[in-house]
């Protein structure tokens, strides 16, 4: 699970890469462009922010699912002895 996790986060990391780059291009002040500079910057942000929180639920999966793995180990230690 945390895998795609970080997939996902990874993801919508680029998309923020390229909703940045596209704000500093002529392409957003073509005539008929999806929205405008300010809209573009705002979508780069929002998907920043997405991935960052996706990438630390990612984070936390993966140490909860290791500690889980760990608590088990020992538990079937404890019962061999």
């Amino acid at each position: 699970m945390g895998r795609n996790l970080y997939i996902l986060a990874g993801t919508l990391l680029f998309f923020c890469l390229v909703c940045f780059g596209v704000s500093f291009s002529n392409i957003a002040q073509q005539p008929g462009s999806p929205g405008d500079v300010a809209l573009w910057r705002t979508m780069s942000i929002a998907f920043l922010v997405l991935s960052m929180v996706i990438a630390l639920a990612g984070t936390l999966t993966s140490m909860f699912e290791q500690a889980e793995r760990r608590a088990e180990q020992a538990r079937q230690l404890r019962r061999k002895r």
